[in-house]
Order: C-alpha cells, then structure tokens, then sequence
C-alpha cells in the first residue's frame, strides 16, 4: 500500500555528495545567503515550511524560504517528536496521507539520504483507564481494523509484555505499530539543509513586518532589514498565521493554543514507545469544546481545566519528556507549574517509574489550531498566487513533512490532489 500511495521516487538530490557525509556537514545554523528575488517565497523555517521549500526545490524551482529566528526556533522545535498515525488504511483521507505519508518521508531523510534525526518506528501504546473507555474503544479498535488501520487492543499483560514499565493495573491498551518518533530540531534542520542542497536558499533572521501585493503580480515582503519579492508567496507561519495574514488583508482562523512539557533528568533506556492516554479522546468523543473562537479538542476551556491529555516517550539522550496540555492564552509561553504537575501525574499513571524521577527542565511552546479543528492547506483564492500549509494543530511535526509535499506539489503542478479537498482555505480564510 504504501510504495502505491507515495514511495514512487526514490532518486537523491545528493548527487556528488555521500548521504552520510551530507548528514555530517549538517549545521546547527544555517547560513544566510544574499538573495532577494524568488519565484516561490516561503515564510516560516519550521518543520512543514522547510519540507514545503525541499520538495518545490527538488522539483528545480527557485525557493527561498524566511525564518524569522532559526530553523526549528517554534513549535517544530519544542514538541514531543511524536508521529505516524495508524497506517494508510483502505480508503486513505487527509490524516492518512498526513500520517503515514510523513512517516515514509522520515524514512527517506533518514535511511535513504543519511541524515541522523532520531527516527525509529517505535509504535504507540495508549492507555485506557476505566471499563467504559474500555468498552467503546473495543469497538472502535473494530472499526478502525475494520478499515484497514493498523491498530490493536492489547490487556496490560500484553502490554507489558513490549513495555515492561507500562502500569499492568490498568484496563487495557491500545498499540499502534505504524507511529513513530524522531528528534524535533534534527528533523526540521534536516529539511532545511536538504532543501538547501536541492538550490533553495534558505534565510534566517528575516522577520517579516509587510506583505504588499504588486501591481505586476506577485509580492514585495518587507523584513526589519530588506525587502523580497515573488511571484508565489507560501504562508507556513504556524501559530502566527493570523498576524501574518492580516498584513494581506485577510482573516486566517487559527489561533495560537500553549502546549507545555516537562523532561527528568537523563536516565538509561526504560521507555521504550511512544505513550499517550484516551482520557481526553475519550472526553472529546462527548463534547469536543469547539465554539465560535475556541478549537475543538484543547483541554481547558475560559481558563478551566476540562480533561487531561497526554503523550511523551525516552530521547535518546536519556530524557523522559511528557506533554499535554492545550489552552488558548495569546502568545503566552511561560508554562505554569501547576498544569505540569498535574500532567506528571497523569504519565505517573501510565509509566508508574515517573512517580520517583524529579522534572529537570519545563517549556512551552505555541501550536495552530484552526477554528473548526481541520488542517489549512492549499491556494487562497482571495488572493493571486497565495498558498498556505497550517492548521495542523498538536501534530505540525508529524504531518508537516507530507503536508510540505501536497503543497508543493499543487504550487509546482498547478492541480490539487483531490484529498487536499479536506483542507480548501477557501471553506474558512476571508477578507477582514
């Protein structure tokens, strides 16, 4: 299913240069080159605007993408490393190709090309926690294989059979063989530097201040030390889509949402998948949240708390890192003790061990969460050559890679894959 669905080309843009020797010229600040007409612009140097800015340029089109900080400054940079979802399924939709497509391109970065980003398909395991979850993920486990997703429901025993540390007390688990993780600026500067060697120039230290449409067609982007122009402008500005998109004029219904994480010290390998939780899925499946100016799916609502969402896993490094929580605060990234503590307890009830481990360091970062919970992606047609990859929500960094190909595969040929149907602009951005 998936050499049918994606794994098609196979040539490296590497030509001249080992992939291993390329994952080792990998630096830790990409340089800045003097460049200031393009083609195809793209703002935002995160996970999907690079992998946007790697595909158009394979495909020999003239890139440049701006950063305001570094590659990987953002969310791309601040979050779990999670990704993968449950397979292509039989009839794949948008998250399948989301998914699983960015699985197969982390397995091309990473084992076709040389670059070390951590990745390994370590699976999933989501733990259940009463008898009712129980119950309706039993037939929801059915539905899905029904489908042809890859997922299993497993007792604790089974459980702990792959994840010896997984509490053995609880109901069940559910175990998804097709998730993955990876490291989160690795991987991002990893898109970055592959689409510099494809011919993107790749800027960074550009923050953007002013958009201005052309009247030859095309925009003049001005940053706090020059001005760009292009004839097609990318917008994968994540939680930053709104201001950014006011600078043209129109209104994009995304709104910044805090998550927060936390990590122990680093300890030898105990943690051996990815884990998560249903409490919250489990709590969405009843009342998702979502009115008109909150998302579905965030786990406080006008400043309460109303479940308790869950996923971490072991870095390499040693780290356990666990998250969760999604409120809606502005641009707020100062983590609030108090939520992390209850997220630690929450993991503690998962992966009994994090109970005795003290937390280390905590962060926060800022994720975008469309108002109607659905990704943006495509041509805003209120605008001429403007195109959008956002909206992905807690999962940027498991789906920008394949969200940055269907994008740049609808800028480079002009035809939009019929799945991108899911995520037409044209359904929520207007004039303001």
């Amino acid at each position: 299913m998936v050499d049918k669905k994606y794994n098609s080309d196979r040539r490296r843009i590497l030509t001249g240069l080992g992939t291993l020797a390329a994952a080792a010229a990998l630096p830790n600040k990409l340089s800045a080159q003097s460049r200031n007409e393009t083609d195809i612009l793209i703002i935002g140097g995160g996970i999907a605007g690079s992998s946007t800015a790697f595909h158009l340029a394979e495909q020999s089109r003239d890139v440049l993408l701006l950063e305001r900080g570094e590659i990987a400054s953002e969310a791309s940079g601040q979050n779990m490393g999670g990704l993968g979802g449950s397979g292509w399924g039989n009839n794949p939709n948008l998250l399948s190709y989301l998914t699983a497509g960015s699985v197969e391109i982390f397995k091309r970065m990473q084992i076709d090309m040389g670059y070390d980003m951590e990745f390994r398909l370590s699976g999933t395991l989501t733990a259940i926690h009463t008898d009712e979850q129980y119950d309706y993920y039993q037939d929801d486990v059915a539905a899905q294989r029904n489908a042809g997703y890859e997922i299993e429901l497993l007792s604790a025993r089974e459980a702990l059979a792959i994840e010896p540390e997984a509490n053995g007390d609880l109901p069940g688990y559910m175990y998804r063989s097709e998730r993955g993780q990876a490291d989160p600026v690795k991987s991002t500067r990893a898109f970055a530097h592959a689409a510099e060697v494809a011919g993107a120039t790749i800027s960074t230290g550009q923050n953007v201040v002013s958009i201005t449409p052309l009247s030859a067609g095309g925009y003049s982007v001005q940053t706090e030390s020059a001005e760009f122009r292009c004839q097609t402008l990318v917008m994968a500005t994540g939680a930053w889509c709104g201001p950014v998109g006011e600078m043209l004029s129109i209104k994009i219904p995304i709104v910044p949402i805090r998550g927060q994480m936390w990590a122990t010290a680093s300890v030898p390998t105990r943690v051996l998948h990815t884990i998560g939780s249903t409490i919250s899925s489990y709590a969405w499946s009843k009342d998702n949240g979502a009115d008109a100016v909150t998302p579905p799916n965030l786990s406080h609502k006008n400043g309460r708390r109303t479940t308790r969402h869950l996923y971490g896993r072991q870095r390499k490094n040693g780290e356990i890192i666990f998250g969760g929580d999604r409120e809606s605060l502005g641009y707020n990234t100062t983590p609030d003790p108090a939520g992390i503590e209850v997220n630690r307890g929450h993991a503690a009830e998962v992966i009994p061990l994090v109970a005795s481990l003290p937390i280390a360091r905590t962060w926060a970062g800022l994720m975008p969460f469309s108002l109607d919970g659905a990704a943006i992606i495509g041509k805003i047609p209120i605008r001429n050559n403007l195109f959008i990859v956002s909206g992905l929500a807690s999962s940027g960094f498991g789906r920008g890679p394949m969200a940055g190909k269907l994008a740049a595969d609808y800028i480079h040929t002009g035809n939009m894959n019929p799945v991108l149907a899911e995520s037409d602009p044209a359904r929520c951005v207007t004039e303001l």
